[in-house]
């Protein structure tokens, strides 16, 4: 399955949407996965330069057929991003080739009023779900904290991680529908299922590197360094 599997990390303001107004500054990475032998793949957190990131799929000989989102930020899936602009994202791709949209069911309804899409368009999971790009699994782990119906994707020995956890800190708890607490137990109970030599794929560059192993992350990020939820109270005030 390793030789099949398709997994491209695209920067949005470097290797697609140069020049969008705030793409280059969010530094998000969205991911395109798939398998190559039967030519599907799915794409994450489609929000900037949704027609190029259909190109490229395009490009490498791939069909888009489905779209992941790890939560409802505009800078993920599309909508007002503080007032900058629209971001074109989840309906704009649902406009070039409607797909389904796998959220979970958590963050349905966020989905819906951030970008407008209806309930048909969703596909709603729970922690432990497989979703399928061809014979390739992805499987859905649920990491509230940053908003209600975080989710970050496991595939083989890749997690991608959207805002739950970078390889330098974790995502903010202070938007609507964050929760300290929660992301304390996302990233020291639900991640530590986790082994070490599964490889980190963050929703944004705010690393030197796009990508390192859980071991290393959890040497080396300070939000591993408090050992009880007290201390990671006390930590975020």
């Amino acid at each position: 399955m390793t030789d099949r599997l398709y997994f491209r990390q695209l920067l949005a303001g470097r290797d697609f949407a140069r020049g969008v107004p705030g793409a280059a500054q969010m530094l998000n990475f969205v991911y395109l996965i798939g398998d190559r032998e039967a030519r599907e793949c799915v794409v994450v957190d489609p929000a900037w330069g949704v027609r190029e990131l259909v190109e490229i799929a395009g490009r490498d000989g791939m069909k888009l057929t489905g779209a992941l989102a790890t939560h409802h930020h505009p800078d993920h899936v599309g909508g007002d991003l503080l007032g900058m602009a629209d971001v074109e994202g989840v309906p704009e791709l649902l406009r070039l080739c409607p797909v389904p949209v796998h959220c979970h069911r958590e963050e349905a309804p966020w989905m819906r009023r951030s970008i407008g899409v209806e309930a048909s368009d969703l596909s709603l999971h729970d922690s432990g779900d497989v979703i399928r790009a061809g014979e390739v699994e992805i499987r859905v782990m649920h990491t509230p904290g940053h908003t209600p119906g975080s989710q970050c994707f496991v595939v083989g020995n890749r997690l991608v991680a959207g805002d739950t956890l970078f390889l330098d800190g974790c995502g903010r708890t202070d938007f609507p529908g964050g929760d300290s607490d929660e992301m304390y137990r996302s990233l020291h109970q639900r991640l530590a299922k986790l082994p070490d030599d599964t490889v980190l794929y963050p929703g944004h560059l705010y690393a030197p590197e796009p990508s390192a192993t859980l071991g290393v992350t959890r040497r080396t990020n300070h939000v591993f360094r408090m050992r009880s939820i007290e201390d990671w109270r006390r930590f975020q005030g």
